[in-house]
Order: C-alpha cells, then sequence, then structure tokens
C-alpha cells in the first residue's frame, strides 16, 4: 500500500533565499536549535547526494539518506534506511521538500511531502505517520527566513 501526506507553507522571501536553507546542512542545524526533543546527527556528507543523518524524535529513531538534491528545481529526497517505521513494517519512508517560486524575489512555497509503503505482507497502522513534524519545521524556517529577510 503506497500512501502520502503532505503540507505547505507560503514565505515572504525569495525561493533563492528558502533554498540556502533547505538545499543545505543549515536545516538540520536549525531543528537542533529549536526543537529541543529532536536530535539530528550528520553522520556523513556535507549536505549533497549521499549525506546520511541520524534523527532521534523521542521513541522514534531512524537514519536517513540524501538521495536527491537539485539546485536548478529546487527539491531535496532523503529516504529512511535504518530503524523508525521500517523496522515497524513500512518497505518505504521518503521526504521530499520543495522551494515553488511565487514572486522569485519576495515570495515561495516550502512544500513538504511524505511518501511511504507499507511492506507486502506488514500490518502497519499508517494512522502513525504524521505531517506535523514538516509542518512544524516549515514553520521554524519561515521564521528564521522572515527574521533574516528583514535583519539585511
Amino acid at each position: 500500500m503506497l500512501g502520502q501526506l503532505s503540507h505547505e507553507t507560503e514565505v515572504k522571501v525569495g525561493a533563492g533565499k528558502a533554498w540556502e536553507l533547505y538545499g543545505t546542512l543549515k536545516l538540520v542545524l536549525l531543528a537542533k536549535q529549536e526543537f529541543s526533543h529532536t536530535i539530528c546527527d550528520v553522520l556523513e556528507g556535507d549536505g549533497g547526494v549521499g549525506t546520511v543523518i541520524k534523527l532521534n524524535f523521542g521513541s522514534l529513531s531512524y537514519t536517513e539518506k540524501y538521495t536527491k538534491v537539485d539546485h536548478e528545481r529546487r527539491v531535496k529526497e532523503t529516504e529512511a534506511i535504518e530503524g523508525g517505521f521500517l523496522d515497524m513494517g513500512l518497505s518505504l519512508y521518503r521526504l521530499r521538500f520543495e522551494v515553488i517560486g511565487k514572486d522569485e524575489e519576495e515570495s515561495c512555497v516550502i512544500k513538504s511531502t511524505i511518501e511511504y509503503e507499507v511492506a507486502d505482507g506488514a500490518s502497519f497502522d499508517v494512522s502513525i505517520i504524521s505531517i506535523k513534524q514538516l509542518a512544524d519545521m516549515a514553520e521554524v524556517a519561515k521564521k528564521h527566513l522572515t527574521a533574516t529577510a528583514s535583519a539585511e
């Protein structure tokens, strides 16, 4: 069974500025700073394809790998490679972040998407998958980007 959840947040900064945060490891650093209950550690890489990050959200812990970082289209994808929902019966848990320019210099939309697939024969309660953490992160990013833009 395939599933998808998504969330969009409009930000009053240009897409290029938002991508400077989302297209790099700066987003991980911001998450570490803003969410005391979240632990994010870069295990390898510099933010490009192949970067591996360990994430801990309370009782849920997993390792993800950056599988796509497209600076031209402003799309980043990560896939869980160990632990978390994979241990519970998912065969795929992918996060996609897209920065979509509305008015290139003045506003953009941050679209966060979770894609998942339940492994054949697994019984997995998909209701435990939530977009809330990505929505919360988008709001933190929005606040950070807006504050940074007004300070310039």
